[in-house]
């Protein structure tokens, strides 16, 4: 059995409630609170400005991640979409950078709890706390314990983003924005409009700035993205939820923002200058000017609970975006692995957790986090926009899934702002770029090295089980199909569309006439190649296969079928051969696979007339994850998708080979049969020094036979001994891959 029960599929627990919480608990109260003294410090009271603008963007960004993440309820986020729309390695790339861009939110958030926790305990007079307080590590030690707790804690839950958390800190600001307007309703006119001058302190420059550096605490509707696999009824509650975290956060922003701007300010001070002053705790203070040690306390409290619960928030969606990441393999496996008491990625969280202890420990700065994670993000909101247009002009599957409105031009309006924003973030602030920069060069060493192999595999093998896939991103791959013998058509054409998908892929059916002097002779030859392309025709629309067809006329047909390759541009080439031993077939055929720049699938029908649908035993010899993975998964998940066939994945090793390397392999061999095959597999690993006669021995006990052929170097053959023997010595259907 190839099921682990580490890496099944989480379940849908999360409601409508769960998705706000997480986006709240990440969005509300934690950003603003670290940042507002950094946006007041270099732009003033326009800041409130700030805010609204990017509450706009913001606004306009999850419209598109609505559309997105209902259509593709997935965990994953950005990431998940990516792979949907785009090429592998782009995927890879955004997964890396939104996994990055969410440990680093983290980060900012672990250390605005230590700073909150640390300045709240300054406040209590005692001599015992006093000469612990001094110690310099304190708010780094304060984030590591709270990170720790998280840690432990969302390995035993679905973190939905901490109801009672979420619940009191947005009471606290509810105190808060009530006790200032009571004030302000009391305070003259005059004294609002001078704190309010000069509105534009940073100028316009300014404003960009303190949006490039507090854009961060908008971020959070994307992270119900990243839970989207555990959400209930996702099509309605994931817009909802999204919308409705900006809405709870715009509400609570732009009023407290300006109630502190106004009433927090005393007559003669400038809330530009409170800010220099302290940055930090500068919203406490402001609370302190118009509620007393009340106000002091409240937003200090609010601030523990909010750095708190977007710690939650971001950990949790980090975790699920590395979960999503290692099930395609773009990132280690292990990664994977579910709790089978609690159902969470117990591994995949620890490892999220680590991380951000160790960004926590190196760069124990507020403002470089944020502006760091602020421009990451607002890269990646980019990327998703641009990914949406995609996505929305290849077409969705049929569904009644939310759709943004004002398309292209909404989305459009989002790049050019994100981008826009995010080129002034890097001038601004270099320190976030280079930081970027370098976590993408270390993710691109890490994806070359070690997972971009296996992970093609996968791809493959989900483009076969969904060819939508294919579709979303763009392609229609083309399968060249020469045909002589009308008999095989059925079988041949089938096989032709599993290596291209109806719909999204195209099968090319060609026939080839070589020319004759005699008349006769060539009217044969003609009315040949008629009735062969007509009964493939007529095969193809039984089956409701929809090929096109091709006749040439060429001297040698092999040189001929090379050609057709490469004006066509064809991705893969499908031939159907009876004798393969024959030696000037395994010359023209070596020659062949050594020369044309396309995949090469070779298919032996055991008899005339037999359809590959018949086939309910088929044998997968593994030598090793070579090359032709992704061709051969693409193959056996296209069949497993027509027929359910029973599946079979062998390793021959010889005898002496030990038994942990046998187990090892047995794991490996599991996980990635697992991996491309969503039913039943078996997996056997066999000990025998004698290859040819155990791989002939188990073919002879199922119908068809799927075998990666070797790489045809200079002196190296793609057909060795063992395909030829199995051609030889079997009447067992066989397909062999050579992969480009």
């Amino acid at each position: 059995m190839n099921t682990e029960p580490s890496t099944s599929v989480t379940a849908r627990t999360i409601g409508f409630f769960g998705a706000l919480g997480i986006g709240v608990g990440a969005m509300v109260g934690g950003g603003i609170l670290a940042l507002a003294g950094v946006a007041y410090a270099v732009s003033g009271p326009s800041a409130i400005l700030a805010f609204a603008l990017n509450g706009l963007i913001a606004f306009i960004t999850a419209l598109s991640f609505a559309e997105m993440a209902s259509a593709n309820p997935q965990s994953g986020g950005t990431y998940t979409y990516a792979k949907k729309a785009l090429s592998l390695q782009v995927a890879f790339g955004v997964g890396w950078i939104v996994w990055f861009a969410s440990l680093v939110a983290a980060v900012l958030y672990a250390l605005g709890f230590g700073a909150f926790a640390l300045f709240a305990l300054q406040q209590i007079p005692s001599d015992t706390l006093s000469g612990i307080l001094e110690f310099g590590m304190l708010p780094v030690l304060l984030a590591l314990a709270a990170i720790g707790y998280f840690a432990f804690s969302l390995s035993r839950s679905s973190g939905d983003g901490g109801a009672v958390i979420n619940i009191g800190k947005l009471a606290v600001f509810a105190i808060l924005i009530a006790g200032g307007l009571a004030v302000f309703v009391q305070t003259p006119f005059s004294q609002i409009t001078q704190s309010l001058d000069p509105f534009f302190s940073g100028g316009f420059s300014g404003v960009i700035a303190a949006m490039g550096y507090t854009f961060i605490a908008l971020q959070g509707f994307d992270l119900i993205g990243s839970a989207a696999g555990e959400i209930k009824n996702p099509e309605k509650t994931i817009p909802k939820a999204m919308v409705g975290t900006l809405a709870v956060g715009l509400a609570v922003y732009l009023p407290l923002l300006f109630l502190m701007s106004t009433v927090g300010v005393l007559p003669g001070e400038s809330i530009t200058e409170m800010s220099r002053e302290n940055p930090e705790t500068v919203l406490a203070v402001a609370a302190q000017n118009y509620l007393g040690a009340f106000g002091f306390w409240l937003v200090l409290v609010a601030g523990i609970f909010s750095m708190l619960s977007a710690l939650q928030a971001n950990l949790f969606a980090a975790s699920r975006i590395s979960l999503r990441m290692a099930k395609d393999r773009t990132l280690n496996h292990h990664l994977s692995n579910i709790d089978e008491r609690f159902g969470t990625p117990v591994t995949s969280i620890w490892v999220t957790c680590g991380i951000v202890a160790l960004l926590v420990m190196i760069l124990p700065d507020l403002a470089a986090a944020g502006a760091a994670s602020s421009l990451i993000f607002l890269i990646t909101f980019a990327l998703a926009h641009l990914i949406m247009i995609l996505m929305r002009n290849r077409g969705y599957k049929e569904s009644e899934t939310f759709r943004a409105p004002f398309f292209p031009a909404l989305p459009i309006v989002g790049i050019i702002t994100c981008l826009g924003l995010a080129i002034f973030q890097a001038i601004v602030v270099p320190a976030a770029g280079i930081i970027a920069l370098l976590w993408l060069l270390i993710g691109a060493v890490l994806f070359v090295s070690f997972f971009v192999k296996k992970a093609r595999a996968i791809e493959a093998s989900e483009q076969a089980l969904d060819p939508d896939l294919i579709r979303l991103r763009g392609l229609s791959p083309l399968v060249l199909l020469p045909i002589s013998n009308p008999a095989n058509a059925e079988s041949m054409v089938f096989l032709a569309n599993a290596l291209a998908p109806p719909v999204v892929g195209r099968v090319l059916l060609h026939s080839i006439v070589i020319p004759s002097t005699e008349k006769d002779d060539l009217e044969k030859r003609l009315l040949s190649s008629r009735d062969v392309t007509q009964y493939a025709l007529k095969a193809s629309f039984e089956a409701g296969l929809r090929p096109d067809s091709l006749t040439t006329i060429a001297d040698h047909p092999w040189e001929e079928i090379e050609r057709v390759v490469e004006v066509h541009n064809c991705r893969s080439l499908l031939l159907g051969l009876s004798d393969l031993n024959d030696f000037q077939t395994n010359q023209n055929l070596e020659k062949l696979v050594k020369h044309v720049k396309a995949d090469v699938v070779v298919f032996r029908q055991p008899y005339s007339g037999w359809k590959i649908t018949e086939a309910r035993k088929i044998l997968i010899p593994v030598a090793g994850f070579g090359s032709h993975d992704p061709l051969r998964a693409r193959v056996a998940a296209s069949l497993w998708r027509a027929s359910q066939p029973e599946i079979t994945f062998i390793q021959i090793l010889p005898l002496n080979t030990p038994r942990e390397t046998i187990q090892k392999n047995n794991l490996n061999l599991s996980r990635f049969a697992g991996r491309i095959i969503p039913g039943k597999t078996e997996v056997h690993i066999i000990p025998n020094d004698d290859v040819e006669t155990e791989l002939i021995k188990q073919a002879s006990g199922h119908d068809l036979v799927i075998m990666g052929l070797g790489t045809a170097g200079k002196n190296e053959k793609a057909f060795g001994h063992l395909a030829l023997a199995l051609a030889e010595k079997t009447e067992t259907a066989l397909i062999f891959i050579s992969q480009k």
